[in-house]
């Protein structure tokens, strides 16, 4: 496998918070490994035994799953442990974050939480774990927070001091070097009706290929094509993405070929509160991925660690058998194919800098300890109400040990709908070696691409 690349029209952005620490003391970097995971993450579990001890993850797949297929749930006999509801709620608020909790209040009965047993899947092959020390010797800030240097592969502050080091490790964590999937998102209507966009989206992760160096990369994350299939109003339409490492030193390129115009233009626009293409205007473009950008637009918070009822091991939404139908519901998906475990997250704050035009003002990350992979988002108004709430489930994939999204939502309580990303709908399994060129993630490629 060669490059990597992060889903979606992706993200590059970090946190803002003036000061940026740097690298650790080796001391703190020879934990790793040892009282701490190879990632940062606790590697105890905690006092109640509720979230246990980590001993590795899901390195290895099921022995029933052949290379090629869909992941299968590697625990089907697991029956939830209990179902939180809008009766329930107060038993549990404190493990809950105040996006599931209005959530719970506003759609009542038809919105409820099934709590599994907590497994922690969440690994990685070891030459990234090799990579996390490294990182966490010689990883620094710059720019303010806009760009980091002396990393490579995956997260860069294993041992963060800061909100935007936590940022930074969830727009750098490893996915692979390489990917290719094919997927349908949607925006319901009130009434459940809705119309899938099916796009093909081809990942090259310049950052995580193995024996790369930052010098080599061009200041590239990842490059990303992504390919719409349907409706036929939409099919041909191609948006072609460079993810950059520092956004203050070169933005991130993009750009879009319309079928209509059959020309291929630059989109200079698509980043920051820009409305993602197809989400209705119910997602930003800083949203895919949970979030994505330059970070200059906000000042970042550490809040701490809570432990919190998450989403996790989605192996219900991501199966084959599971269709969009199956998945689509008024208001929200259908909460019978979740599946929420407790795990510690670092909470991360983020507060609109004064001068700044955002459609958030202020906004409030959940990032998953073991794998930096933010699982839950909060979105709030100029008022400063909730207005946005978003949920990433995830699983471990099998081709190698990569933890990543398999379905996205974005819940606004305003207009009572949803954007949901990630629906599989009897799609192939994604391939995490299709052998990738740089060379075809160039403007003049995606030209000659979309006239055959």
């Amino acid at each position: 496998m060669r490059s990597h690349i992060v889903a979606g029209i992706a993200a590059v952005f970090f946190g803002f918070s003036g000061q940026a620490l740097s690298k650790v003391t080796t001391a703190e970097a020879e934990r790793l490994g040892e009282d701490l995971t190879p990632v940062g993450a606790e590697r105890a579990g905690n006092r109640s035994g509720s979230i246990p001890e980590w001993t590795g993850g899901l390195a290895t797949p099921p022995e029933e799953w052949r290379k090629g297929q869909v992941e299968i749930d590697p625990f089907p006999e697991d029956e939830a442990l209990f179902v939180i509801t809008s009766k329930n709620l107060d038993l549990y608020r404190d493990k809950l974050s105040d996006g599931h909790i209005a959530m719970l209040e506003k759609y009542g009965p038809d919105f409820f939480m099934p709590v599994y047993q907590t497994r922690r899947t969440a690994a990685f092959p070891e030459h990234v774990y090799d990579k996390f020390r490294e990182n966490a010797l010689t990883a620094q800030l710059l720019d303010n927070g806009n760009g980091v240097r002396d990393t490579i592969m995956t997260s860069p502050f294993p041992v963060p001091k800061d909100g935007l080091e936590v940022i930074w490790n969830h727009i750098l964590r490893y996915r692979g070097e390489e990917i290719s999937l094919r997927s349908a998102s949607a925006t319901p209507q009130k009434d459940g009706s809705y119309n899938p966009v099916v796009n093909d989206y081809d990942y090259f992760f310049a950052y995580s290929q193995k024996g790369a160096e930052l010098a080599e990369i061009d200041n590239k994350i990842f490059y990303l094509k992504t390919d719409t299939i349907a409706p036929s109003s939409l099919a041909g339409t191609i948006t072609l993405v460079h993810e950059t490492l520092d956004q203050v030193r070169s933005p991130r390129l993009a750009w879009r070929y319309d079928s209509g115009s059959r020309r291929l233009r630059r989109s200079p626009n698509l980043a920051y509160e820009t409305d993602l293409p197809n989400s209705s205007s119910l997602r930003s473009v800083d949203q895919k991925d949970m979030y994505n950008g330059a970070p200059n637009q906000y000042d970042w918070e550490l809040k701490g660690k809570r432990e919190l009822f998450v989403p996790y091991n989605a192996y219900k939404l991501h199966g084959t058998e599971v269709e969009a139908d199956d998945v689509i519901r008024p208001g929200h998906i259908n909460q019978e194919l979740t599946r929420y475990e407790l795990h510690r997250v670092w909470v991360v704050e983020a507060k609109r800098r004064t001068g700044i035009s955002h459609i958030y003002d202020r906004r409030v990350f959940y990032v998953d300890e073991d794998s930096w992979q933010i699982l839950a988002s909060e979105g709030y108004d100029a008022d400063g109400k909730l207005w946005r709430v978003s949920e990433a489930h995830n699983i471990s994939y099998y081709s190698e040990p990569v933890f990543w999204t398999t379905m996205e939502m974005t819940y606004d309580l305003k207009a009572e709908r949803y954007y949901v990303d990630g629906l599989d709908d009897g799609f192939p399994a994604y391939d995490f070696d299709p052998g990738f060129r740089g060379s075809e993630f160039t403007a003049s490629a995606a030209r000659r691409a979309a006239r055959r």
